[in-house]
């Protein structure tokens, strides 16, 4: 098993802050573009999270969040953006960590075409939506392995947070139902981190 595969095989809670700094790569027509994961949000499938999709159980919608760990969860918000997820836990837990924002490392000009509304790169992939644009990733890749670094998507995790970086934990956002869970975590000092976020 490899260090990536062992930390989403926990909890989301506990797998969330393993994933910061970790690169999220699409290999597509285009070319690669590839995102460092600075800020994500844990969402638990043990029934005590009413922010989970997984809440009232299984449904078409969020059934690949009951799948194997490393798989991609994909869903639709607002009737116009995707959110991208990794999904945790063995396969039944419901469990998922929500990639919040990240900084465009590699296909930066790709990712600018597809985000022209950004006025500066670090905004390229500042937030769910924006991340999912910046790597291409639509409805369509709801279910693909992470894990596989021949696949298409491919997910690898740092050997540790960059050196002097800091880890910082507060409640979640943009939710009603147990929002002041600290199931927020992100690199501190990162002007990637979603905007009007506490960052200090």
């Amino acid at each position: 098993m490899t260090e990536l595969a062992e930390a989403v095989s926990g909890s989301a809670v506990s797998a969330a802050p393993h994933l910061l700094g970790g690169l999220l790569a699409y290999r597509s027509a285009d070319g690669i573009v590839a995102v460092r994961i600075t800020e994500v949000e844990a969402y638990s499938g043990d029934g005590t999270d009413p922010a989970a999709h997984t809440h009232r159980g299984p449904t078409p919608r969020n059934r690949v969040m009951f799948g194997p760990a490393g798989t991609l969860y994909v869903y639709f918000i607002y009737g116009m953006h995707w959110c991208a997820n990794v999904v945790c836990g063995p396969s039944g837990a419901g469990e998922a960590v929500l990639l919040r924002a990240g900084e465009v490392v590699e296909g930066i000009e790709i990712a600018r075409r597809r985000r022209p509304a950004a006025r500066r790169d670090i905004e390229l992939a500042s937030g769910p939506a924006r991340l999912t644009q910046a790597l291409g990733i639509t409805g369509a890749d709801n279910g693909a392995s992470l894990l596989d670094p021949h696949c298409a998507l491919y997910l690898s995790r740092p050997a540790r947070v960059p050196p002097g970086a800091e880890v910082r934990t507060g409640p979640r956002v943009g939710i009603t139902k147990a929002a002041d869970l600290p199931w927020r975590f992100w690199l501190h000092g990162e002007l990637t981190v979603s905007r009007n976020r506490p960052n200090s």
